[in-house]
């Protein structure tokens, strides 16, 4: 996989205890400084998950731009189990994190569930470009691809876009990439995203998608959802 573009990578505590990284050369975080699992919680398991769940699906298909640290799939994975729903869930990440900054991030020890460490750095260690299973309601799919190079297969239920400020990443969140996510979404189908740009509403309109303006996470007043018709 290609070296991150990025720069330095620091890890840094967010206001409600939960870790994050740090780029210097962009001044940016992987998530909110006002809380990195309250941030994910609210935006993409409360509002994306959430909603996504009560979908007519024998499995729920979720695709992530943007696993950065692993936070999402790792509470996808504790939500699933605690509601008993399959889920198939496909990640993309061309720059993945080392070993010894996975270690580092207090994610697990901050859940409930106890075996959330092994899970947590099951997840990272896990290969790549096959299907994994992580547990009886869970499978994890880690594609080290830029989301230009990504071909979908099938449809997906919920689609957590993620990926870094559109200052940092511009090229993830023109009209183009809208359309191409909501080309590969099912029939009702849910994108939530932190941002709440104008522009990112726009093109999430004009491709079809229903969208909405919900409450943002602490330090943020306001996130997007999307819908598929």
């Amino acid at each position: 996989m290609p070296e991150a573009p990025f720069g330095e990578r620091q890890l840094v505590a967010t206001d409600d205890g939960s870790h994050s990284l740090y780029l210097p050369t962009f001044d940016e975080h992987y998530h909110s400084s006002h809380g990195a699992l309250q941030e994910s919680l609210h935006v993409f398991i409360g509002s994306g998950y959430g909603a996504a769940a009560h979908l007519p699906r024998p499995a729920l298909r979720v695709l992530e731009v943007g696993f950065g640290t692993g936070l999402n799939a790792l509470l996808t994975w504790a939500r699933s189990r605690s509601g008993l729903l399959q889920v198939a869930y496909t990640a993309l990440e061309p720059y993945p994190l080392d070993e010894q900054c996975v270690g580092r991030l207090n994610y697990p020890e901050r859940l409930p569930e106890v075996d959330a460490r092994a899970v947590f750095e099951t997840i990272h260690r896990c290969g790549w470009e096959v299907p994994q299973r992580i547990d009886e309601h869970f499978n994890l799919l880690k594609l080290g691809c830029c989301f230009s190079d990504f071909e979908p297969e099938g449809h997906f239920d919920l689609v957590y876009h993620d990926a870094f400020s559109p200052a940092v990443q511009p090229e993830l969140w023109t009209r183009d990439v809208f359309a191409k996510l909501a080309g590969c979404m099912s029939p009702g189908a849910v994108l939530v995203t932190y941002c709440a740009k104008g522009e990112v509403r726009r093109h999430l309109r004009s491709v079809g998608l229903t969208v909405e303006r919900l409450p943002g996470p602490p330090g943020k007043r306001e996130m997007t959802r999307a819908t598929q018709s």
